[in-house]
């Protein structure tokens, strides 16, 4: 058996580990952590607030196109007769604090609106992310694991092993269709990391990745079709152990690197660590 967070006894389902770790288990206490979706009524800031945060006000618009509308940036917004805004008119150019590009803020508030406008904005043109960025992830569980059998190409170190259970639910105001069912397939889903000092350090910021519900989404599955089903959200996992016949697999001495720079693409960086 294994031992959950609480420290009460919590057995591991035999398909979730590799027969030979089952002959010879050392096993660590397990943690789990829990996502919920935001609770309702909760306050947001309003969307003409978050656009004035980040961006400064140009008193001379660039010679150049806003990448949102594609029009000058010089004439009025392409969304001025699509966005409703008495804080922000249609000839008003604005750039980024941090990146410098250019838009009009009128574009910027259609773009936010868009979103799940959780008071982050992301620059369309480089990606950089202002606030703290969340995702749309349902309700689930996420459960942390060791064993000692190793990882193909990571034979100095034993495994870590994740185990994320999300259940089938109703969307919420987030989500695609707000008040239609959701389906979870392949549920409970089991990775892989190597019990590394760089694997530790993934595990660390893949559990904030969670917390910010940034794991998984609701959409459309690129394997089977399938609309409003629970899918990934842009951050790979391995999802065997070996057998890297897929890509989903070790040995893949990239892996660790390539996932510390899809994390980092969703705001999720070691700086994040250091203010827990």
């Amino acid at each position: 058996p294994f031992l959950s967070a609480a420290g009460t006894s919590a057995c591991l389902p035999a398909c979730f580990l590799p027969p030979l770790a089952l002959l010879t288990p050392s096993c660590m206490p397990g943690t789990a952590l829990t996502s919920r979706s935001l609770p309702e009524g909760a306050p947001k800031p309003e969307p003409e607030q978050v656009i004035r945060k980040y961006t400064e006000e140009l008193k001379v618009a660039p010679e150049e196109d806003c990448i949102i509308c594609m029009e000058k940036l010089a004439v009025a917004s392409g969304y001025s007769d699509m966005t409703d805004s008495k804080a922000l008119g249609p000839m008003v150019v604005g750039r980024l604090t941090k990146c410098s590009h250019a838009f009009h803020l009128l574009c910027l508030l259609a773009m936010y609106c868009n979103g799940n406008k959780d008071g982050s904005l992301q620059c369309p043109s480089c990606k950089t992310i202002y606030g703290e960025k969340t995702g749309t992830q349902p309700w689930g569980k996420m459960e942390v694991f060791r064993f000692q059998m190793s990882l193909p190409g990571h034979e100095d170190c034993g495994t870590i092993l994740i185990v994320y259970n999300i259940p089938h639910g109703i969307q919420g105001p987030e989500h695609p269709s707000p008040g239609k069912p959701f389906t979870a397939r392949g549920f409970p889903r089991q990775c892989y990391l190597p019990d590394s000092p760089q694997g530790r350090k993934v595990l660390e910021l893949l559990k904030v990745a969670w917390k910010r519900r940034l794991i998984f989404t609701v959409g459309t599955s690129s394997t089977t079709g399938e609309t409003d089903t629970v899918v990934w959200n842009e951050i790979h996992h391995k999802t065997e152990m070996d057998r890297n016949v897929t890509g989903h697999g070790y040995p893949d001495p990239n892996y660790l690197q390539n996932v510390l720079a899809e994390l980092a693409a969703q705001g999720v960086t070691e700086d994040c660590l250091e203010q827990q």
